[in-house]
Parts: structure tokens; sequence; C-alpha cells
């Protein structure tokens, strides 16, 4: 366990956290925050069985009944106290439309940097960030088929809650002491919600254990992965989350900048982002992973324009690059245990003829996804690992570390990273002999944020 937890230290450098925007040149072994926390209570389970071709759909809705003593609990939260908003408050903010932004707006605004700049930063996200943090606390409340009582998302709805308050009830910075003030303020939100992966995660998995206890044990054909409806829900909640912790992330690096510059950097995005770079960071932390939990790794092949060069923020490249590559290194372990020699992992990087996108092949000879399960990759119900194992492993370091290996988040999450500045990600596998994974990156940096 102690090994596992340093390796997982050793690779956070890219991760997303806004004190690592520039670590790939300072500093490889981050700090991780912990979090102690406690859950609150869910709402009773009860089973209905109907029979029909519709019974599944009709168990599910009714799975989680209406319980007197959580509702009680859920009001009560919403009820004005000394420092808390009303629900209803945070409701109306969350029907006011957010300003989608642009890589290439945030990276233009933090060129001329100054206290003024940080200024202007602190007044947009004091306006900002509560109709975002109450769309956050909305979906949480609606997330379909009795997801939103499960207790670690409970959890997570209260710390969006008390981010709500500290934003509703904070004063609007005009000096540059305020701004200071304002900005500490931001760096306890930003912390405060490290663990909402995992905990979101946690909460998938309560969920799963309800549903297959209560009424799916003897049926055979159930399949989690299939409920549409709940994974549109986490896909927009999650590209809502991308989108806040990078504009709280890019403002406190750029608070950091002011003291301290960084070279081709604006905050988080480095306008000079190699993938080749990138890449070989991501595989060799991920090689190095693979050979702790397996004694082994294939080697990694990175071929292509490697010279390729463009404004964008590492940290999202990095992790899908790590995702996907320890997800190759994994199959190609497994499936050639008795080789004398690993089949290699190969990495290919191009550019379109027009110089606005990039495109990066990573191909692995892992004898592939079996086509049954292929429509199951992007769910956040399924998984291959087993998911309490790999929680117990690394519940205690937050999202700016390692990427959630085995809790069936990996890929989803990488598409979204893909696409929340214009690109995508995809996957194309051959049962029996390998697959390959296509990421599709926009270069221009002008599309802006695929908000929900």
């Amino acid at each position: 366990m102690k090994r596992i937890s340093k390796q997982i230290q050793s690779i956070g450098k890219y991760q997303g956290s806004w004190r690592s925007y520039n670590t790939c040149m300072i500093d490889r072994s981050p700090t991780s925050d912990k979090h102690h926390h406690s859950s609150s209570s869910a709402g009773n389970v009860t089973t209905h069985t109907i029979k029909g071709a519709d019974h599944k759909e009709h168990m599910i809705k009714n799975l989680i009944t209406f319980n007197p003593t959580y509702h009680g609990s859920q009001e009560g939260s919403s009820k004005k106290t000394q420092g808390s908003v009303d629900l209803s408050t945070v409701y109306d903010f969350a029907k006011q439309p957010p300003s989608s932004i642009s890589l290439k707006m945030i990276m233009n605004f933090g060129m001329k940097l100054n206290k003024q700049t940080l200024l202007t930063s602190s007044d947009w996200l004091k306006e900002e960030l509560p109709k975002r943090l109450g769309r956050q606390i909305r979906q949480l409340d609606n997330l379909p088929k009795g997801l939103n009582l499960m207790p670690s998302v409970r959890l997570v709805r209260d710390w969006y809650m008390a981010s709500f308050n500290d934003l509703y009830y904070s004063k609007k910075p005009k000096t540059f002491e305020e701004e200071l003030q304002f900005t500490k303020m931001l760096e306890g939100v930003y912390t405060r919600h490290n663990p909402t992966l995992i905990s979101v995660a946690k909460g998938v998995n309560e969920l799963k254990s309800k549903m297959k206890e209560s009424i799916y044990l003897s049926d055979a054909n159930f399949d989690l992965a299939e409920f549409s409806e709940l994974h549109q829900a986490l896909d927009a909640f999650y590209i809502n989350r991308i989108g806040m912790r990078m504009l709280i992330g890019q403002h406190l690096a750029l608070h950091e900048q002011l003291t301290k510059p960084v070279k081709d950097y604006s905050g988080l995005i480095c306008m000079n982002t190699n993938p080749y770079k990138v890449a070989k960071d991501a595989a060799e932390d991920a090689a190095e992973l693979c050979r702790m939990t397996y004694g082994d790794a294939p080697s990694i092949e990175l071929i292509g324009k490697l010279d390729l060069q463009f404004p964008y923020v590492p940290s999202h490249l990095y992790y899908i690059f790590f995702e996907l590559l320890k997800n190759s290194m994994r199959a190609v372990v497994e499936n050639h245990q008795k080789a004398k020699h690993l089949p290699k992992v190969r990495m290919v990087i191009a550019d379109s003829a027009d110089k606005e996108h990039i495109s990066i092949k990573i191909s692995d000879e892992g004898m592939g996804i079996p086509r049954k399960d292929l429509h199951k990759i992007w769910s956040y119900l399924y998984t291959t690992a087993n998911v309490m194992d790999d929680v117990s492993k690394i519940e205690e370091f937050s999202d700016s570390h390692a990427p959630l290996a085995g809790l069936g988040y990996g890929l989803p999450l990488s598409r979204l990273y893909a696409k929340y500045w214009g690109g995508d990600l995809t996957i194309q596998s051959l049962e029996g002999y390998g697959t390959d994974a296509y990421i599709y990156l926009h270069c221009l940096g002008d599309k802006e944020e695929p908000l929900p």
C-alpha cells in the first residue's frame, strides 16, 4: 500500500492541480491534500417486482422510496441559517446562463499580467462561479436512478453548497488587499473539491450495490452500463466541473506567476505545448506503475511529428495520455504473460494539412476489447476491476494526482477532457489482436467550452 501511495504521488506533476501547472520543469513530487469527512444518510431501499417487458425500468425508478427522515434533512440543509443560502436562491443562480469561454480568451487575458488583471479576474469569477456552482447543485439534486440519494453523492453536494455560500457571501474585491482575501477563499474552494471524483465514484458503486442486492441478484441479463440517462447526467456534471476547476486553477496560477513568472505559461496554459514531451512523461509514469503492479512493462514507441507545438493545457493532455497508455500496458502484460518479449505500444503524432488539428493514435496488441463489451467502455458504471479495492488504494489522494484506475472513469473522463477544448477521443478495437485509441485536438484555441 505504501509503495502504491508513493507512486501515485510521484506522477502528479501534470494532473490538473493549479499548483502543478509548471511542475514538469520544477518538481516531480507534489504533496497531496488529505481529506477527512463523514457521510450523510441515504433513503430506504425497497424492491418492486413487476412482470412485463418494462419491469426493469419500472423497478429502477422505484428503487429508492420517499424517506421522511432523509428528505427532512435535505430540506433542513436548504433552510436559511446564519451564513447559509436558501436553496431557492441557489436555483435562481442555476437558471442564469454561464459565460462560455475559449482557451484563447483565457490565454490572452493572462498575457499582460499585473494586479489590475487579477482584480478583473476576481471580479468576473465573483459573478460567474455562483452560476456554475448552482448548476452543479441542481445537477446533483436531479441525478437519476437514485444516485442523488447515495451518501457519497450527498457529501459532494454539501461541498458544493459550502462553496456556493463562500462565493455568495464573499465581498466583491475593490482593492488588491481584498483581492488577496478573495483568492485565499478560492484556494479553499479548489481544495475542498479535490476528492469529488473519488466520492462520486463511490456513490456510483453504492448505487450499484443497492441495485444488485435488492432486485437484480438473480437477473443474469441485468446490465448497469445500459442506463444512458445516468451517463448523460454524469457527463454534464463532469464537464461543468472541468470548467470550474479550469477557471479557478487559472486564476490561482496567474496569482503565483505575478511574482514567479514561468516561461511559455499563461496560468495553466502552455503556449508551446509539445505533445511528444507530455506523452514521454506520461509513458514513463505509466510504465513505472505497470512495473510496480505486474513486474514488467512493454516498451513504448513514439513516432511522427515530435516537434509540434501549440497552446494547450498540459495537465489535460497528460491525463488523457496516461489513462490510455496505462490501459494499453495492462492489456499487453495480462495477455502476453508467457511471451519472452512483450509487444510494443505505439504512439503516432500527426497534424492536419491546415494546421488546425492534431491527431494522435495509441495502438497496442493487448488482444482487443470483447465485442459484447464495446458499448460499455464509455460508461461510468462499468469496470473490469474490483472497484472497492481501487477506492481503498487511492481514496486519500485528490484528483490532482493519478487518474482513477479501475473505477470505470478513465475513458469517459478522458473523452470529456478531449472534448472540452474542441477535440474528441474514439476507440477502435480488433478482438483477438489489439486496440487503437484516436485522440483529436483542436489547435487554434477558439472553441468555446461545451457547457451543458
